[in-house]
């Protein structure tokens, strides 16, 4: 009987960019010192990726929806009731969902989408302070991790006919141009709703000892809701893959498309999503799970936090990071293994000059240990935009293609 190989897919959120004049014109990937990622790229297939298809918001959301094999087109219902299912909220199919993220207002302006990256257990307390003022039931925020909280509006009178504007594309604009605005007239009465907490929420907020403590590091005198949408049906990825699979990230967006997929969730001491996460100890989960499991999914945050902070420096750092804590720690373990799947891609770009998501198509790289091929193709934008290379669009067609290579 054949054995049956192990899937490792290494995902650096917003790793890749576009050419950067202090760079050179070259992108942080090209820059970073990877031998790691060159070594899967020299030893298997690359190519290009459009994890974003036309029309749709460039968020991770889309973007990891479609590496998983999930067309976001079909499954897509908005980021809020995914990141509720990553935090085990249970949802009814009417309950409305929000990503809320804590931000800082100054002089009527959004300055911080991320209010200074606060802590959790401060997020907290605010959060639980806004809750109090909170009067209707229905109504409730549900603190997740830093800035990134929910808020969930229960009941079929709520409706989805709003545009959010999304508060890492609006830094430095007014407050009052870009509040919630209806769609439709169905929509009328939740956007004046939402507009009334984002308001309301200075109030409390403002004055908070909490904020007090933290002034000097961005209030987080203000909420933000957006990323609405209501409860996904996802078919469970063993099913569609025939692979038992578990995640491992510090997000909640992607421990909850894991939780609607059925998938595992697997939680690693000091997974912070952002710079200081615990990288080596993401590997090392990983390989522990494959003694028993046939598919991971490893998901780094800390990429895309430099790129919304217009930090190549950073980025750069990052990428190394995850170069040689955990593709070199895959590497340097994965023979345990018989047969095995390395993948490193990107989700989407987060260019450091934009501060924000693009649809750009990005690199992907995979090693089948079946399959020992050689070139000197490095892991970067422009060395493998150049070569002949794959082009898997739309973006959700990649699991299957990969899938089909190893079994074929």
């Amino acid at each position: 009987m054949r054995v049956k190989p192990k899937f490792i897919f290494i995902v650096g959120d917003g790793m890749a960019d576009r050419p950067v004049d202090e760079l050179g014109g070259k992108t942080p990937l090209e820059v970073a010192v990877h031998p790691n990622m060159d070594e899967v790229a020299s030893r298997g297939e690359v190519g290009l990726i459009k994890a974003i298809p036309e029309g749709m918001e460039p968020g991770s959301e889309v973007a990891n929806l479609s590496i998983m094999g999930y067309d976001p087109k079909k499954y897509f219902t908005g980021r809020g009731p995914l990141e509720a299912a990553g935090q085990g909220i249970p949802l009814s199919d009417e309950d409305l969902v929000f990503r809320c993220n804590l931000i800082t207002e100054k002089d009527g302006v959004l300055v911080d989408y991320a209010a200074g990256h606060i802590g959790s257990e401060d997020a907290r307390i605010l959060i639980e302070a806004l809750n109090r003022e909170i009067k209707d039931p229905n109504i409730k925020l549900y603190a997740g991790v830093s800035y990134r909280n929910l808020l969930i509006l229960k009941g079929s009178k709520y409706s989805a006919s709003v545009t959010c504007t999304p508060p890492h594309h609006a830094e430095g604009r007014r407050i009052n141009d870009i509040l919630v605005k209806p769609i439709d007239v169905n929509g009328v009465a939740t956007a004046n709703l939402l507009n009334s907490l984002i308001l309301n929420s200075k109030k409390v907020l403002d004055q908070h000892p909490v904020n007090l403590r933290r002034e000097g590091s961005g209030k987080a005198n203000m909420i933000w809701p957006w990323g609405v949408g209501r409860r996904p049906k996802l078919p469970r990825f063993k099913d569609k893959w025939s692979l038992t699979a578990g995640v491992i990230s510090a997000v909640n967006l992607i421990k909850g498309i894991a939780a609607c997929a059925g998938m595992d969730i697997v939680n690693v001491p000091g997974a912070t999503g952002y710079y200081d996460t615990n990288y080596q100890g993401k590997a090392m989960y990983a390989l522990k799970y494959l003694e028993k499991h046939d598919f991971i999914y490893i998901h780094v945050e800390a990429p895309d936090e430099a790129g919304h902070a217009g930090d190549y420096e950073m980025k750069i750092r990052t990428i190394e990071h995850v170069d040689k804590k955990v593709v070199g720690c895959i590497l340097d373990n994965v023979s345990r293994f018989e047969e095995y799947v390395i993948a490193i891609m990107a989700d989407h770009a987060t260019p450091v000059k934009l501060k924000i998501h693009v649809s750009d198509p990005v690199p992907f790289a995979f090693h089948y240990s079946k399959i020992n091929v050689r070139s000197h193709r490095a892991f970067n934008e422009g060395a493998i935009g150049r070569s002949k290379h794959l082009l898997i669009d739309p973006g959700h067609l990649l699991m299957a293609y990969l899938v089909n290579r190893v079994r074929s």
